[in-house]
Formats: structure tokens, sequence, C-alpha cells
């Protein structure tokens, strides 16, 4: 009968079409993602509504798919344990653990590399840009973290470590200090483990940072003027420094440690960090989480990444 009334000109054509289609909105995206419309695609897609939190990936290299899995999530900082073997970087907490494809270079300066090179397209739209994306396509200012923790000598290890950020720093993609300004990039590199103090100082420029100890910064015996120019980040043991297991009430002097460390921290501009926190019972583990997010601390320590993204 539909048919018919248009035949005979009863109906208008347009009238008719739209009937006959029912074009509803999720019919349209449906037919715009089937047909792989240039209109859905744009360069800095890769991380699109992945938005950034400040949880650390500790030992970060232990994920099925290092790096990325953390990025999946949002995480904004990452761990890679170093060993220097034989003039190569191997990522790996110890011997047993190294093998000979899984080193600093493929597991992450690489991939980081491919990443910020796709975040940040060259062409007639970009000409002029200063200032490289970061990873996060609804955040290109934030700058991932990434942590190097040396395991092998430090003295011996970090100029082979420097040497490997070299593809990064060519293409600008390292938070830097020179000329006494700290300019903020999409990767801020932060030497922690056997990272030797004294060498990191002297860097000038300086695009490795050295992670700050939480409890000693206004220890004089370090000799040392602390700043997020040289340690964007302070860290320490959370059991040794806080030891609040999340079950019942937490002491009087525990909750006292931590906000003392936490604003140590802050009154010198660096953000507080604590490694180790509990991770089980799952409610513990919630409830420590917790009181550090309300007291202060900048990053949640997870081995769980799903469940710290969801927090």
């Amino acid at each position: 009968m539909f048919s018919q009334l248009v035949t005979r000109g009863l109906l208008p054509l347009n009238l008719a079409l739209l009937s006959a289609a029912k074009a509803t909105v999720d019919q349209q995206i449906l037919s715009l993602e089937g047909s792989k419309s240039r209109l859905l695609q744009y360069p800095t897609q890769l991380t699109q509504d992945i938005m950034p939190k400040q949880i650390h990936s500790h030992n970060d290299y232990w994920r099925d798919v290092p790096l990325l899995t953390a990025i999946s999530f949002g995480v904004m900082s990452v761990e890679a344990d170093v060993n220097l073997l034989n003039g190569t970087l191997f990522i790996g907490h110890e011997n047993a653990a190294l093998t000979p494809s899984r080193t600093f270079d493929s597991l992450y300066v690489q991939p980081l590399l491919k990443i910020l090179n796709t975040q940040n397209p060259r062409n007639v739209f970009t000409v002029g840009q200063k200032k490289p994306n970061g990873v996060f396509d609804t955040a290109s200012d934030t700058s991932l973290q990434l942590l190097v923790d040396i395991k092998s000598d430090g003295f011996e290890t970090l100029p082979f470590v420097l040497k490997a950020l070299e593809p990064l720093r060519a293409a600008g993609y390292l938070t830097t200090f020179a000329n006494g300004t700290l300019t903020t990039s999409a990767v801020t590199v932060i030497g922690t483990g056997n990272s030797p103090l004294e060498i990191v100082k002297q860097l000038s420029p300086r695009d490795y940072f050295f992670d700050a100890p939480l409890m000693q910064l206004d220890d004089p015996s370090l000799n040392t003027t602390w700043g997020p120019a040289l340690s964007p980040i302070a860290s320490t043991d959370y059991e040794v420094a806080v030891g609040w297991h999340g079950i019942g009430a937490i002491s009087t002097a525990q909750l006292a440690n931590l906000t003392k460390f936490v604003g140590e921290a802050h009154a010198r501009g660096i953000k507080a960090r604590f490694w180790d926190t509990p991770a089980w019972p799952i409610v513990a583990r919630n409830n420590i989480w917790t009181m550090l997010m309300n007291h202060g601390a900048d990053w949640l320590n997870a081995d769980d990444l799903e469940a710290a993204s969801n927090f």
C-alpha cells in the first residue's frame, strides 16, 4: 500500500524515503562506522577517551604488554627495572628474568617514540606548535612519568641509560631543566634504585631526574637542596614511613608521619609517593588508598591497574 501511494504521487518522495529508511541517529552512527569514513578518524586518537590518572604502575614490565596496558588504564607513571649486561640495557628485576628481546629500548623507548610521533603529526595544522603533545589525547599537556629503576651498578649504567634516551631527547619529548628553567614535555624520566644522586645533580642540561628520599628531605647529611628541578617526586617504603595495615583505626602517630612526609614534599614543590603499600586483603588495600588520597599523597602505587583505575 505504501509503495502504491508513492507511485500514484499521493505521498511526497522525500517523506516516503525517510519513512522507509527509518533514519535514526543510531542508524547514522552504524552507517558511518561501517563505511570507515575519514570523518571519524583523526591523528591523535590512539588514546581517545582515556582519562589520565595519578597511578604508578609498579614493575610495569611484569604485565603481558608493558607500557601500553598502563596507558590503556590512564596510568600516568610507569616503572622499568634496568640491568646493564655487556653494554645492553635489559628489563627485569633480576638476571633470571632477563631475555635477549626485552630491552629498555624495545619495551619503552621505541614504543614511546612511536606513540608520541603519532600524537604529534607534522602537517599544515601543526606548523609552529612549540610544545609536543603527550600520550593522552584527552589531556595533551600531561607528562608521562617514566621511573628508571637501575638494578646494576648506577655509575656504570647511567651513561647507557642517557644514551638510550637519545631518540626521545632528539624529538624534544623529554622534560628538561636547563639554564635555571624547568620545561615539562611529554615524558619525564626519573631515576631511582641505584641511580647515582651526585651524577644526576651534575647533569646540565638535565633530562634525567632523581626520585628523592621522602623521609629524608630535611636530612643535612645528604647535602642536597631538594626541588622539582632535581626531583619531581619523592618516594619511600610505606611500611617504614606509615605502617598502618588498613584494618582498624590508623594511629595518631601513623597519621602524623604520613602528613609530615607529604607536607615536607609539597613545601618543596615535590609530589609524594609511597611504595609497597599492602595489596591484600582488598578492603585493607582500598582503605589505605583512600587514606593516602585523602591526606595528600600524589600517586597510587599499584600492581592491579584495573582496580586502581576504577578506584
